[in-house]
């Protein structure tokens, strides 16, 4: 059994990309990383918890998805083409869709 030893937030543009299908990949934010550590104190590695709360190696991880690799990507230089928008993140991507002011009545 691992056990967790520190816990850091990521820093803004680092991704978990995932393979759903041979021809399909999807990326997810990284949310913080983890430094895990086995109960005997000998081996320790590193995760990247995304911001579905799935990490390579975890039980519960959507069903069907492989991890593949981490990604950096400078934040000017916008998300990886196949990275899963967040809320919010609509009105600023040029291919999703746009969000249009309600007026309140």
């Amino acid at each position: 059994m691992k056990r967790i030893v520190e816990i850091v937030p990521a820093r803004p543009g680092w991704y978990a990309r995932w393979r759903l299908t041979p021809q399909a990949t999807r990326c997810y934010r990284v949310s913080l990383w983890a430094l895990l550590e086995e109960a005997d104190g000998v081996g320790r590695e590193v995760v990247g918890i995304d911001c579905t709360g799935q990490w390579p190696g975890a039980d519960d991880n959507e069903a069907g998805g492989e991890f593949v690799r981490y990604l950096f990507q400078t934040p000017d230089s916008g998300p990886p083409e196949d990275a899963e928008p967040l809320p919010g993140d609509a009105d600023r991507r040029a291919d999703g869709p746009r969000l249009q002011p309600v007026t309140a009545t």
